[in-house]
């Protein structure tokens, strides 16, 4: 059978294909402009939208398994319910959904929100999931290196309580053995929640410090400016986006973005190997300039 990743011309979904192609999987990519999609010859790609029922409904034509990843959108909650009540209504049992971390207490942060709304619709219709709930991208970071470098401060807001920041490789290959696992299970398997974390909770002072290691000079964590933050978000994301992140960056600093108690052996213990450090990252970011 077949299983379907949406976004698959992204950042995580194209590595989800990958990790699922090395796996011997039958992969169908779900994306908006096949003229983006780069992937291995077997991969078979279908154009469409996640809001065109017309479209979901061919993709989804002999599909067993969906792993489904919305991006950051105004309308990414209705995609979703759309995307999974169509896939319900052609009788797909076993899914994958890209969540967040703690979006039950980020609760005005509107990506949270959202993606904790459609938990919750997958919970009450009795849908066969993994909901995978990744914490903060240390991808995340390309947007700020040039002002780390040029200015010698780190400025993402993360505060003092801690964020365990995962890396986009991590989050994808764990994906990819939760769809082989459900897609190869001879029941649909149910409900399950998993925690994407790093192997480090760090402090904005933390991620300075690492930066300074790196780079073999001072930077500095200047603290938490919000407006200006915001403001220079708006310079390359539209303003409810750039607003939406200054309302996760105070997120971050009153509840952090702490691990649970186990969530950091069960990944190392699903991938077989340590979690990607955010200095490993910051390294490569570094040696890429």
């Amino acid at each position: 059978m077949t299983i379907l990743v949406t976004g698959a011309s992204g950042n995580i979904g194209s590595q989800v294909v990958d990790h699922l192609i090395k796996r011997g999987a039958d992969v169908r990519a779900f994306v908006r402009d096949p003229s983006k999609a780069k992937f291995a010859a077997d991969v078979s790609v279908v154009q469409g939208d996640l809001l065109d029922v017309d479209s979901l409904r061919e993709a989804y034509a002999g599909v067993s398994t969906l792993f489904l990843l919305n991006a950051v959108v105004p309308d990414e909650f209705t995609q979703a319910l759309i995307a999974l009540n169509v896939a319900h209504e052609a009788g797909i049992e076993r899914i994958v959904y890209l969540s967040v971390i703690h979006g039950d207490r980020y609760v005005n942060v509107p990506h949270f929100a959202g993606k904790f709304a459609v938990e919750r619709m997958i919970e009450q219709m009795g849908l066969h999931a993994t909901i995978l709930r990744p914490a903060y991208f240390m991808n995340n970071e390309f947007m700020i290196k040039d002002a780390i470098q040029s200015y010698g401060i780190y400025p993402m807001p993360i505060g003092s309580k801690g964020l365990a920041m995962v890396d986009a490789s991590d989050i994808a290959e764990v994906a990819a053995i939760e769809l082989i696992r459900r897609e190869q299970s001879p029941v649909a398997l149910p409900l399950d929640r998993i925690n994407l974390v790093g192997p480090d909770t760090l402090t904005g002072a933390d991620a300075a410090a690492i930066w300074s290691d790196v780079l073999g000079r001072q930077i500095s964590y200047p603290g938490e400016d919000f407006a200006g933050f915001e403001q220079t978000l708006r310079q390359f994301m539209p303003p409810w986006m750039a607003h939406d992140m200054r309302l996760m960056g105070q997120r971050f600093i009153s509840e952090g973005m702490v691990p649970d108690a186990g969530d950091v052996d069960r990944l190392t213990t699903l991938l077989g190997c340590p979690l990607r450090s955010y200095r490993d990252f910051v390294t490569q970011i570094a040696a890429s300039a």
